[in-house]
């Protein structure tokens, strides 16, 4: 074991062979025992990280709940996924609604007549996961507006908690989680889409409980990869690894949210193959990338792909059990040809469903579609284009709460508006993230990295199309992890300055918290724009600091 120990820290080797002599690395530097490198202790403060995180939690919780059921509408694309949330519920499978004359169903649903159904199935554009989860919602508190925000503000909250714990995780450090879950906590895109009843904020939390899963299956690896290297062995690999599992779970109903998954599901099987093939490295272990792609890509592939595909099928149980539903019965007008004689007829209808589905998305009628408010995704990292939801203008002085001078009249509005401060110092902690993870081979990186391009570059090759800002709400979970490590960075480790008389930690954290501060002060100036606030006319304009935001 003498020669394994020298291998610089796990994802940094790019060879098996040890660089120097035992226990230093190239500048000679006296490197840490081989178990602390695969896998570092945890911090040593489980009950105050908790409180620390549920603190939080909470604070996110009440911006997010607060007022949730105003206003009393549906609101923007909630006139679909709500609807068709509650025909799931009623019927098992999702029913057209009256549509003559135009918004009457809407009217009635706020009024308290539910009995907006016809008896014809409907194409529904979107897999049914999402629209399952506010169904729950609807089975709760009832077909109301509260009923129909509840499980997006429930699971736009459950995001920061798991922000805070895989990023205290990866960074050893409560405070740098905690830093992270704030800064999402005070995203305005991440606020206005938790009290909204559209799929974008699940998609959004799948994605992050599959990634959390990969990094705790990092942790539970590396720690039974050292105790068997502990024990005299040469270490043994894992073939069942129950986070992976787990992750093809949340991966799988990521994938039966939104499509747009399988990219993310993609990059992020590279990486953890990345991982396994750097712990490979790091015991010494030769020809490391053909054994890692053999006894670990072939495992990889099946708990993360094979079950995500699996756990995606199960999703469509409801479409299936329901001979009513939209093109059940296609199969049985189509004799099927061919190697599609041994799919069974129900599978052989949802796979031309599926067609149809992607048809809609991908066909002529859509690329030729335009909306005010679509956005190109090469503007996203710096909020480009916003998108408004909702609106009411020319409210008049004196009512609805306005409290305009005469001749001046109020609006409200919510507009799905990232804070600015945090995206664009965000999108600076990426580029630096990117050098980071290039030059100092430092895998935490290449989480955020991998998560954010993976949920925006594919719609650059969808931009023909009309496409909404708000979809980048899968992007800020990893722009606030690259942020977070950035600070850390800027931060220092606290043993260092324990050990120095410089004033390297105070700065560090003098400009951290000035950041931080700024960043919730600016989420609190746009906070009115982001509820549905009454404003005055000038005040809602002093918060339009771009042209391209009205």
């Amino acid at each position: 074991m003498a020669t394994v120990t020298a291998v610089i820290d796990d994802d940094t080797a790019t060879t098996a062979e040890p660089r120097e002599t035992l226990g230093r690395d190239v500048q000679g530097r006296r490197l840490p025992p081989l178990k602390e490198r695969l896998y570092p202790p945890m911090p040593r403060d489980f009950e105050s990280g908790w409180i620390a995180t549920l603190a939080i939690t909470a604070m996110a919780a009440v911006l997010r709940f607060w007022h949730l059921s105003t206003p009393n509408k549906f609101v923007f694309d909630e006139t679909y996924y709500a609807k068709d949330a509650f025909s799931l519920l009623k019927y098992g499978y999702a029913r057209q609604f009256i549509d003559k004359p135009e918004g009457i169903a809407d009217k009635q649903i706020i009024a308290g007549n539910l009995d907006v159904f016809k008896d014809t199935p409907s194409l529904t554009v979107h897999p049914e996961v999402g629209k399952w989860m506010i169904a729950a919602g609807e089975q709760l508190f009832g077909m109301n507006t509260f009923g129909w925000r509840f499980m997006p503000a429930l699971f736009g909250t459950l995001t920061v908690l798991l922000l805070i714990r895989t990023v205290r995780r990866m960074t050893r450090s409560t405070l740098i989680g905690c830093i992270a879950g704030l800064l999402l906590a005070v995203d305005g895109l991440s606020v206005v889409m938790s009290r909204v009843a559209l799929l974008d904020i699940f998609l959004a939390f799948w994605i992050v409980a599959a990634v959390s899963c990969l990094v705790a299956d990092r942790d539970w690896s590396r720690r039974r990869l050292a105790d068997s290297l502990d024990r005299g062995g040469f270490g043994r690999w894992m073939l069942i690894r129950p986070w992976r599992l787990a992750a093809g779970v949340c991966f799988g109903l990521a994938l039966g949210t939104k499509w747009s998954a399988v990219w993310v599901i993609a990059g992020f099987g590279l990486l953890a193959f990345a991982w396994d093939l750097g712990a490979r490295r790091a015991i010494g272990v030769r020809h490391a990338f053909w054994k890692s792609a053999l006894i670990d890509g072939i495992p990889a592939f099946l708990s993360i792909v094979l079950v995500a595909v699996i756990t995606y099928t199960a999703t469509w149980t409801g479409w299936l059990l329901h001979d009513n539903a939209y093109d059940h019965n296609y199969a049985s007008t189509h004799p099927a040809q061919g190697v599609m004689k041994v799919v069974p007829d129900d599978f052989r209808s949802l796979l031309y469903y599926h067609k149809e589905v992607l048809a809609f998305h991908t066909g002529d009628y859509i690329k030729h579609a335009t909306h005010p408010y679509q956005s190109n995704p090469a503007g996203w990292p710096i909020v480009a284009r916003p998108i408004g939801f909702d609106a009411v203008n020319d409210i008049k002085p004196g009512t609805a709460g306005c409290t305009a001078p005469a001749g001046t009249n109020c609006l409200s509005v919510i507009s799905a508006l990232g804070t600015p401060l945090l995206w664009w110092g965000g999108a600076l902690a990426l580029i630096a993230g990117l050098i980071l993870w290039i030059g100092q081979r430092d895998w935490r990186f290449g989480l955020p990295i991998v998560g954010y391009l993976t949920c925006w570059v594919p719609w650059f090759f969808f931009d023909t199309r009309p496409i909404f800002f708000f979809y980048a709400v899968t992007m800020i979970p990893f722009t606030v992890i690259a942020l977070a490590l950035v600070l850390g960075k800027i931060l220092g480790p606290a043993k260092a300055a324990l050990q120095t008389s410089t004033p390297r930690r105070l700065i560090g954290s003098a400009a951290v918290g000035a950041f931080v501060v700024l960043v919730v002060l600016n989420f609190a100036y746009i906070w009115p724009i982001l509820t549905d606030k009454v404003l005055p006319h000038p005040e809602w304009l002093s918060r339009m600091w771009f042209k391209s935001w009205i």
